[in-house]
């Protein structure tokens, strides 16, 4: 029987898609893909290809999305209710006992129903967590933990997390909030990385990179990335505000989301000369650009411990970057930067803190360096071979785990 498994992965996002969450479940399709055959249920315009013809190459089939704008949250919510419709329908038609069948957690209603109909059907059931709700609804300010949504997702989650046969993780602090959940133990969590998109590899400072040019200041302080409902920009142009004396470090902000909308609302209103802005640059310009600063600065809202997921650290890693981290100590990216001892961590949302860590990176322009060089080294553990690897043992084992469901 485990011959004839499939592997059926339900996703919202897949290439062409050029989000990172694309990029990265499509690697995982494509690995599994090398030991049993593979169909992708996404929900991307023209991600359709022929059924595999081999050993790295998944059926992707296109299932009819509507994708309202970002503002229209009630469409939205509708729209991806009506996707998760169509997804468990595909499923309950395809799967068969002795299939693997994973989603992921977005949109947020996915997991539910691909849940369902892989178990209505037999088949094993994997989970990959990108965005944990209501927790990232809470955080935002979006709902309370004593609303009707926060408790009715949560309810539904009980009965989610105790019925998959394996969730994926990307941050170690996930799992302490999904065990707060009944019935769910640590043996069916995994923890698996993200991994770098970028040539791992120290960059030299260049005064001749174009994007670091146009400051005139000898330490430049980054920001870059979507900047969504989780981050806190605010605190960084704060920050900015706080040194604008400190004519030796400049700030260049870029990014998309609602965290760009409010930095440029900011420098409309303040001008502060220590500030740059920059619209984000195209991916063959992203290692150029990330080489650019002395240090990057990740700016998270509070209690984002679990919710968030740290994506953008490896590629600041992978070009051999110092990091400075807006985040409580348990988090994964707080975590990472300690352990590696490649930056700092303070608390989130103060911006005098943040300011104190980047003029402590600026005094010591060499050992800031240093921790650039540490972190080139630690992305290496952050790469795509070592990541996709642990998804196909885990499936793998879950294919011939008779008793995992």
């Amino acid at each position: 029987m485990a011959k004839s498994s499939t592997f059926i992965l339900a996703t919202e996002y897949y290439p062409p898609d050029g989000s990172t969450t694309a990029t990265y479940v499509g690697a995982i399709a494509r690995a599994i893909a090398l030991d049993m055959k593979a169909v992708v249920l996404s929900g991307t315009p023209s991600s359709a290809t022929p059924p595999a013809g081999g050993k790295g190459t998944p059926a992707v089939i296109e299932i009819a999305n509507w994708k309202p704008a970002k503002h229209a949250l009630a469409k939205r919510v509708i729209a991806s209710s009506a996707l998760a419709m169509r997804m468990f329908w595909a499923v309950y038609r395809r799967a068969r006992r002795g299939d693997v069948v994973m989603s992921v957690t977005s949109p947020f209603t996915l997991p539910y129903a691909i849940t369902l109909a892989a178990r209505l059907r037999g088949a094993k059931t994997a989970l990959l967590i990108y965005d944990l709700y209501p927790e990232a609804l809470e955080v935002a300010g979006i709902a309370k933990r004593t609303s009707l949504i926060a408790r009715t997702l949560r309810l539904a989650n009980a009965w989610l997390f105790k019925s998959l046969s394996a969730i994926f993780v990307i941050g170690r602090d996930v799992t302490p909030l999904l065990l707060r959940y009944p019935r769910v133990s640590a043996e069916k969590i995994h923890f698996v990385p993200n991994w770098t998109l970028l040539p791992i590899g120290f960059r030299e400072l260049d005064d001749d990179n174009r994007f670091r040019k146009s400051c005139s200041a000898q330490f430049v302080v980054g920001l870059c990335g979507n900047l969504g409902f989780t981050h806190a920009p605010g605190a960084v142009f704060e920050a900015a505000r706080l040194l604008r004396n400190e004519r030796h470090i400049h700030f260049v902000l870029s990014g998309w989301g609602i965290g760009w909308t409010e930095l440029k609302a900011l420098q409309a209103s303040e001008k502060l000369e220590n500030v740059t802005l920059l619209d984000p640059v195209p991916e063959n310009e992203l290692a150029e650009f990330l080489s650019m600063a002395d240090a990057w600065v990740i700016p998270y809202r509070r209690n984002v411990a679990g919710v968030s997921i740290p994506s953008r650290l490896y590629n600041f890693l992978a070009v051999g970057r110092a990091v400075i981290v807006g985040t409580e100590a348990n988090s994964e990216a707080g975590l990472a930067v300690m352990e590696e001892d490649i930056g700092w961590v303070v608390p989130p949302e103060d911006p005098a803190r943040l300011g104190q860590a980047i003029c402590e990176a600026a005094a010591d322009r060499k050992a800031t360096r240093e921790r650039g060089r540490l972190a080139a080294v630690a992305a290496l553990k952050y790469s795509e071979q070592a990541s996709t690897l642990r998804y196909r043992d885990i499936v793998r084992r879950l294919r011939e785990d008779e008793g995992a469901n």
